[in-house]
């Protein structure tokens, strides 16, 4: 599980450098980017294996606080350049950086004078009578505590005036913020009853392990859920626009067939307008223009028998139009204007893709059950 969520993380980190990359001026972007780096950084130190060998003080667990420090610092900043202006939230954000780095720099010195194998372990069995070791998890825990109290603060203003799916995922991303402050503030309180040569019940300690441990998920949960809502609509356009393109291709045959002109220029070798999203749509929209501009060409050689019949009805416009695309192909001249045809009832773009698709069913059935000709037939 370890491997997959680190292997996500790398993944998120790449995407997020290149957006960076693509917008470096975007404050917000640029915090959530070290926020996910320091993570990444504070990950591999967990087991401590690397920097146990150059030092048996600790050294990998003060790494991994300080930079867990790091990472909800920078939380909190993405917060302030994303609810306020521009210069305010600059000069709120070197404040904060301020109490960061003293946060940090005093973890940083406790830690570093802890006595040899006094942070080797787990927080369950340090000796917090120590006062390097309470000091270090003391100040640490009440820092984290305070900056993921901000974040939450800043998350649930954002809830309550957003509408949703997104106010769903900041509301989810709240609870878990909410859980985290208050595990590091539980925490805070055992390291001080610790610290006087107490103990905290067992029950206790692996409560807010718990705690914090559901509060993780569930805040990236939070945070994801707004995007894997708008993806899935996505892929909802994307199967629905591919599946419209398919239907319209008996009548886009008949059409393009009978005037070759119409069909737009494209790249053959823009392979990869075929693998991305967009380009379903970008292809439906061509069919669409495509089909119009032949249906405007091929309205005149509607004839005279047409004008009193029932247009608007797609089986008939269908006949009508199978009739016209043979009179265009044997050269025969056009008896009239043109007029409009395929025309919706409502004046929108999914009534007039409704109206094109129904006459292209009509020209699909009518037709014989031959592949080869079912739209010239």
């Amino acid at each position: 599980m370890g491997v997959f969520f680190f292997a996500a993380l790398t993944v998120a980190i790449a995407w997020k450098l290149y957006q960076v990359r693509r917008e470096p001026g975007d404050a917000p972007l640029r915090q959530v980017t070290w926020c996910l780096l320091a993570v990444a950084l504070s990950y591999p130190l967990t087991s401590s294996t690397g920097l146990a060998m150059v030092a048996d003080h600790g050294a990998a667990k003060i790494g991994q606080n300080l930079l867990l420090m790091v990472a909800v610092h920078f939380l909190m900043r993405f917060y302030l350049y994303s609810a306020s202006d521009g210069q305010a939230a600059r000069r709120r954000a070197r404040w904060e950086s301020l109490a960061a780095v003293i946060a940090i720099a005093v973890a940083g010195a406790v830690g570093a004078t802890a006595p040899a194998g006094a942070l080797v372990g787990s927080y369950a069995t340090y000796d917090m009578t120590i006062p390097q070791v309470s000091t270090f998890y003391l100040v640490a825990g009440l820092y984290m505590c305070y900056a993921l109290s901000a974040s939450c603060w800043w998350t649930r203003r954002y809830a309550r005036g957003s509408e949703r799916p997104l106010s769903t995922g900041l509301w989810l991303a709240a609870a878990g913020l909410l859980g985290m402050a208050a595990a590091c503030a539980v925490r805070a309180v055992f390291v001080v009853i610790r610290s006087q040569g107490h103990a905290v019940p067992h029950a206790l300690t692996i409560g807010a392990a718990l705690l914090l441990v559901l509060s993780m998920p569930l805040f990236v949960v939070g945070v994801s859920y707004p995007g894997v809502r708008a993806r899935a609509a996505a892929v909802r356009l994307w199967m629905q626009h591919r599946r419209i393109h398919s239907q319209l291709e008996p009548l886009w045959h008949l059409l393009t067939e009978t005037y070759p002109q119409t069909v737009l220029p494209s790249d053959p070798k823009n392979w990869r307008d075929r693998l991305l999203t967009r380009g379903v749509h970008r292809r439906l929209h061509r069919r669409l223009i495509e089909i119009r501009d032949g249906l405007v060409r091929i309205s005149p050689h509607l004839g005279q028998h047409a004008a009193d019949a029932d247009l608007s009805s797609p089986e008939q416009l269908a006949q009508h139009l199978r009739t016209a695309a043979q009179a265009v192909r044997q050269g025969l001249p056009a008896p009239r204007n043109a007029i409009p045809l395929a025309k919706p009832q409502e004046d929108n773009r999914a009534a007039d893709v409704q109206q094109l698709v129904a006459v292209s069913a009509a020209l699909s059935t009518h037709c014989p059950n031959q592949p080869s000709e079912r739209v010239t037939c």
